[in-house]
């Protein structure tokens, strides 16, 4: 047998077991004692005493579509609450369940004459893609003294199609300061493409600590890029807790069902974050395939 026909039947046969190998990636299901530990770590979350991981773990139970249970038990809480941070953050989740008239609290308070909630209140608009008239947000986006209020507001404006904000993020991304292509990369890791990735690569090369390049790494991830996904799976091991919930966080958004085993130790973790969105993650992949 000629090396020519030997070297053709191994390229057929590595050509098989790639693509039984990816169609065996194509979902990725939990198993009812899974699902239940998963809905567990959110629901213990949601109800701790910790209030952004309480928030958070809010946002996995609607990603998991427990939205009405969320509102349900958000509600409540929000006549009380005074902190225009912390408000801004129950509206959030409560529009994400479902409750699109709460973004109205956001709204004024990006509107508002207190600088305090500014910035939350801008992120949060992005992350339930609301800018209302959009009158607030453009004024918020035309400022630069305070950098990371520009910058979510572009992205809330760039999400609803403003092709200006998007231009403008795209600038950002390759800015002097770090701080601001830390969070540019950030954003366009969730409402960019594939045009963005050289620069992000970058960004990797001249990040200034382990934190800023944990972001660009698993911005990369969310585009597709391979590099960043084997960056994401290796910080979900980091020693950091933070690098590991950023890592945990953006794993469902790469929507790579192959990392779903590699989040399941997570939620044991003695950091509640890392916990949440490990959980968080888990159901995401878990419900890629239902229409």
């Amino acid at each position: 047998m000629s090396r020519f026909v030997i070297a053709c039947r191994f390229a057929l046969v590595l050509f098989f077991v790639q693509t039984r190998f990816a169609s065996a990636e194509e979902s990725f299901t939990l198993s009812d004692e899974l699902q239940a530990r998963c809905l567990k770590v959110l629901r213990d979350g949601m109800t701790s005493d910790e209030f952004w991981p309480s928030i958070h773990a809010a946002e996995g139970l609607t990603l998991a579509g427990h939205g009405e249970e969320v509102r349900a038990y958000l509600e409540p809480k929000l006549p009380a609450e005074k902190d225009d941070q912390q408000r801004c953050g129950l509206a959030r989740e409560l529009v994400r369940a479902g409750d699109r008239d709460k973004a109205q609290i956001m709204l004024d308070i990006l509107a508002g004459d207190d600088p305090h909630g500014h910035v939350h209140a801008a992120e949060s608009l992005y992350k339930v893609d609301e800018i209302g008239d959009g009158k607030a947000m453009r004024k918020a986006a035309k400022q630069t003294e305070n950098i990371k209020l520009h910058l979510m507001a572009l992205a809330a404006l760039a999400r609803t199609g403003n092709k200006k904000a998007m231009k403008q993020l795209r600038t950002r991304l390759s800015d002097d300061d770090p701080e601001t292509r830390k969070l540019s990369a950030w954003i366009l890791g969730r409402i960019g493409d594939a045009s963005d990735i050289p620069q992000i690569r970058k960004n990797i090369e001249t990040a200034p600590d382990a934190i800023s390049r944990a972001y660009n790494e698993h911005s990369l991830a969310a585009l597709g890029d391979a590099e960043g996904l084997r960056a994401l799976v290796a910080n979900l091991q980091d020693d950091d807790p933070a690098i590991r919930t950023y890592a945990a966080t953006f794993a469902g958004d790469t929507k790579q069902v192959s990392i779903g085993p590699k989040l399941i130790p997570l939620l044991d973790h003695e950091n509640i974050d890392v916990r949440v969105r490990a959980a968080q993650s888990l159901m995401v992949l878990s419900r890629l395939g239902e229409k």
